[in-house]
This record gives C-alpha cells, structure tokens and sequence, in this order.
C-alpha cells in the first residue's frame, strides 16, 4: 500500500479549545483588527478586545438561558459577522455548536434538530423563524428559537442574549472556557446526505486546532500572518471548509469580513479588496465563463481566447523548465489587456485563492495562475475537519490536491480507496456506532474517494468508489473527470454520466440559464429563447457535441460519452438533485429522470 506521512509540527495541550485565541488576543492585542463587518453598507473594523467583550456577553445569555458544558445548540444563518460571534459564544458558554444550512428544508431541519438534541435553534430571518415554526415545536430537546436580525418589538438575539447575561459574572464564562480539554466535543455537522440521510460528524476542539494550525504552519502561514492582509469570506459558513479557514484566518492575525450577497460579490470585493478568498470550483468556473462570454459578445472573444490559452501555457511551462523569451512577453502584452481586469474584479488586492469541495481541473488551475492569481486545491471532508492535504505556497502541482497536512498520513489501498490518519480526523459519528465503525478501522478512516498517491506525497483525486460506474461489458468508469470538464464548459451548468450495467457510456446535460441570453444572442436566436425550445436546435447540438468530443479526449474509447441528452431543467438543492455544497445527488438524479436516461439507451 502506498503511503506517506507529513511529522508533525506541533502538539495540542489537553487543556487547549477553539475558543482560546479569543481571549488571548485580547489580552495580548487588544487593539488588533481582527474583524470587519457591515454597519449600514460600510465596512467597520472589529478589535480584538471588542470581539471579547461581544463573545462573552453572549455566552453569559446563553448560560442564563439554561446552556450546559456540552449541550448542542443550534445555529440557521447565512454567512455574517453574528454567525462568527455566535459560534465563538457557543463554546464559550462550553457548549457545541451544531451548524444547519440556511437553505435547508423543512424536513432537514426537524432531522438534525431531533437527531442532535439540540436544545435551543438561532436562525437568522423572519423566513427562517416561520419556516422552522412547525419543526421546532416538534423537536422534543428544544427549549427555544432565537432570531439574529430584529423582528417587530423584538430585538436580535445577539441583543437579547447580552442583555438575559447581564446578571452571569466574567468568572462563570471563564470557569467555563478553562475547563474545556481538546478532546470535548466542539461542534456537531451534519454531512452533505449525498446518499442517505445525513449523520451527525462529531469534530472535537482539537480537531479544529489541528487543523488551523496545519493550515496556518503547512500552508499559506506566510500569507496569513502577514500584517493587514484580509479575506472576504462568502462561503456558507455552516460548510466545514469555511468555518475551518475563517478560524484559521483568525487565529493567524487575519482581518476576516463576512458577505452572503453572491449577486453582489463582484462590487463587494472592489471595496473590501481581499488579499485572498477562499471558494469552490464552481465559482471560479463562473468567473472564467462569464469573462469568456463578456468578451465574445464585446466582439473580443478572440484576444479572450489567446489570452486565456497564454496563461495556460505559461503556468504549464511553470512546471516544466520555466517559460521562454516569446512566451514571457505574449504573457505581459496580455496581462496588461486581459489579465489585470480579470484580477480587478477580484478587488485589485488578490494574490492567491483556495478551492475545495470539488475537483478543480487543471486547465482552470492553470489559467488562474497564468492571470496571476494562484489557486491553491486541498482536498478533505467533515470527517476530516476541512482540508486534509493542500497545495501550498512554494510546493504545487496543478492537478493534484497537495500533500498532507502537518501530523497527517495518507495510506491507497489495494483497490485505489484513499485512506487518511492523523490530528485532523474525526472520531466518530453522533450516536451512529454502525457508520463509525464502517468508516474507521485500525485508525485510519475511509474516505470513499479513489487516488493516488506520488513519491513526493502529492495526492490526486480520480473518483469516488461508489460512484464507479460497471457498464454492461464490465468496463470500471470513474464520473468525476468526465463531469468536470464538461462542468467548465460556459453553457453548461450540470452534467452526470450514466451507464451503470449499459452498453454504453451516456450523460445528462443541464444548460446555465445565465450563460443563456448571450449564446441566444450570439447564435441568431431570439431574445427569451427557453432551454426547452432549444432541445432540438442544431446550433445547440453542436456546441455540446463539441464539449462532449473534448471531454472524451481525457478517456479511453470505452469510457467516452457515446449519447447524451439535455435536460429542460437545471439541477438545484430546492428541487433535491444538489446538496448545499452543489454535489450531485445521484440517487435523486437516477429517480427523478429515470425516463430520460432510459431515452438515452432506447435509440
């Protein structure tokens, strides 16, 4: 089996928690800018000392509420300064915070509050008060719901806990923050549910310090800790990635800003201008396509396309003896036309970013690298408190998602299964012996995913063992590669290959309704033209029978996509085909277009 090992570089004392660098910079950097947050469309900094004073008065309402070293307590909010504050207060009153998606649906939230035994809910809006109404009431652990932003006569609940903890003394929440060990449970997150309902992964304070220090001394440490450098974080915070990176920010000296206005991002980041983000690929995806459409419909689409093509060639040449004299001076014509625009819509200020969650691909790797913004891939899950390996400042090859973490091993199995040990990874799941003991044995858990590791310890993702697809001829194929690259495509949002027991590889396809207008535009069509009244239309055949003819490049004949067909509809979370974190739901997929997958066998 190969194997490969990161020693560590650090110990976790037992009387160590989350929550401590909160007090110590206080104490030790009292007027350090540790936050900045929106007041009334400004951008207002939050000190150290400050940020202290707002976490303990909100852990004494919650200890007046009734809150016990270790009870859960729910949290229902988008991605806001409160949901930081709140989570901080949360242990400091000793408790476990138990994060829920603020799109979560009804019966979602019943589940994780019934399964949790949560015994109080803070959700963010009116819409998400009424729409747990029902489900709280119903939860039998559940003592009260709060809400972050006022409603009518009621003031927010950071407001009323301050002021229900005006009686509770400074020497209660510190007896409480004192006898936390590293080995408590810190926080109860429930998993994606891409098969199956969710179960309840249980990551300890010592998870998720091991796993901001791995960050901060294995990975962007020198960027971190820089003075004044920021991150504007946009991701759901409820999503392990985010919360692990923002604690890391945090604990590194970072000035954190929060937004959940994706709409906006673009504007927000001219003002924050954030020395590095943290995302998905299907963000930075759509960063590249709408640049890429922006341009062709200016009539610019052929400088995009050389330009793009560039900055792939460069980066490659990165890692392969450097690029020469020609290609370094094509790279500056077009950094100052292309280039220097694209980095101006990420705030003017961005010199890396992170990607998890997903494969990014290495074309896109690349282009962001040529255009001057490094995008660092990591790899991990829940269970393994965020990012297991990342590629780092001065160690990265594009395509792979790096080496371990400090402290952390990586072991394949014999049939490709990536198996992972060290500081990062979870004990268990909540109140679920049978799923623990299927996911760890001997210490190391299994992830499900498929790889390789190389004699350097970089790791490359190639799929997930349950989603191996056996055709009818017994031909193994792994999705992920095929369905990334077609994702990169600028008119396509969704694909999911198919062929389990076929004779053939096949794929349903889903078209970007954003990317849509501009193609309608291009290709003569009239304005308003609907996905459904392109099913049949040639122009629209071609452009995806070209984007499938380029995926097939990437696999054997065997595996290639031989028939597809385009669905109607999108893919999304309300209608159940997605998760929070936009992964496919197979199963949903399978059942809900079942008929249009058996049309693609049926020719």
């Amino acid at each position: 089996m190969p194997e490969f090992s990161v020693p560590a570089t650090f110990t976790i004392p037992e009387d160590a928690s989350a929550v401590d660098s909160v007090y110590e910079y206080a104490a030790t950097k009292p007027g350090h800018i540790v936050f900045r947050r929106q007041v009334n469309g400004s951008w207002v900094d939050v000190t150290a000392r400050e940020f202290a004073e707002q976490v303990t008065a909100v852990a004494k309402g919650l200890v007046a509420r009734g809150v016990r070293p270790g009870d859960r307590v729910a949290l229902m909010s988008a991605t806001r300064y409160e949901w930081q504050l709140i989570d901080y207060a949360i242990w400091s009153a000793g408790g476990v915070t138990v994060p829920i998606y603020e799109t979560s649906s009804a019966d979602q939230v019943k589940w994780i509050l019934e399964d949790s035994a949560a015994i109080g809910l803070i959700v963010e809006t009116d819409q998400h008060s009424k729409a747990v109404a029902d489900v709280a009431e119903a939860a039998p652990d559940l003592r009260a719901v709060l809400q972050i932003d006022p409603s009518g006569e009621n003031p927010g609940a950071v407001e009323m806990l301050t002021a229900e903890g005006s009686t509770v003394s400074d020497d209660e929440i510190r007896g409480r923050t004192e006898a936390l060990k590293s080995s408590d449970p810190a926080t109860l997150i429930y998993t994606s549910g891409t098969t199956g309902r969710p179960k309840g992964c249980q990551l300890t304070h010592s998870n998720l310090i091991a796993e901001s220090k791995g960050i901060i001394d294995s990975s962007l440490g020198n960027l971190l800790t820089t003075p004044g450098v920021s991150t504007l974080m946009f991701l759901p915070l409820a999503h392990v990635l985010a919360r692990a990176v923002s604690i890391a920010a945090f604990d590194a000296g970072a000035s954190v800003g929060h937004t959940s206005d994706i709409p906006n991002l673009v504007p927000t980041f001219a003002v924050f201008k954030p020395d590095f983000i943290l995302s998905v690929p299907r963000v930075f995806e759509k960063v590249y396509n709408t640049a890429r459409q922006k341009a062709h419909s200016d009539g610019k689409g052929k400088i995009f396309d050389a330009a793009a093509a560039t900055a792939i060639e460069w980066s490659e040449a990165k890692d392969n003896g450097g690029p020469g004299l020609i290609l370094n001076i094509k790279h500056a014509v077009f950094d100052k036309l292309v280039y220097s625009k694209l980095r101006a819509a990420l705030g003017g200020n961005c010199k890396l970013a992170i990607s998890g969650g997903a494969p990014l691909g290495a074309r896109l790797g690349h282009f962001f690298r040529g255009i001057g913004v490094t995008i660092y891939e990591g790899y991990g899950l829940t269970e393994t408190t965020a990012a297991f390996a990342v590629n780092t400042i001065g160690n990265q090859k594009v395509g792979t998602v790096g080496k371990p973490l400090s402290g952390n091993s990586v072991r394949i199995a014999e049939d490709g299964e990536i198996l992972l040990s060290g500081p990062v990874v979870f004990d268990g799941y909540w109140r679920n012996e049978t799923a623990t003991k299927e996911a760890l044995e001997d210490g190391w858990f299994h992830t499900g995913d498929l790889g390789t590791v190389d004699s350097d310890g970089y790791i490359t993702i190639t799929g997930r063992k349950k989603e191996i697809i056996v055709t009818a001829g017994g031909k193994n194929v792994a999705p992920a590669q095929l369905e990334d690259h077609l994702r990169a495509h600028p008119l396509i949002s969704q694909a999911i290959v198919v062929g389990e027991q076929k004779p053939f590889i096949g794929a349903l396809i889903t078209i970007d309704a954003e990317a849509l207008p501009a193609w309608n535009e291009r290709n003569g069509k009239a304005s308003g033209t609907t996905v459904s009244e392109l099913l049949a239309d040639a122009d629209l055949a071609a452009e995806i029978d070209a984007a499938i003819a380029d995926a097939n490049k990437l696999v054997s004949h065997a595996e290639a996509i031989k028939k597809y067909r385009i669905l109607p509809v999108d893919f999304s979370e309300e209608t159940g085909e997605l998760t929070p974190t936009m992964k496919l739901k197979r199963n949903v997929v399978h059942e809900s277009f079942a008929s249009d997958i058996e049309q693609i066998y049926s020719k």
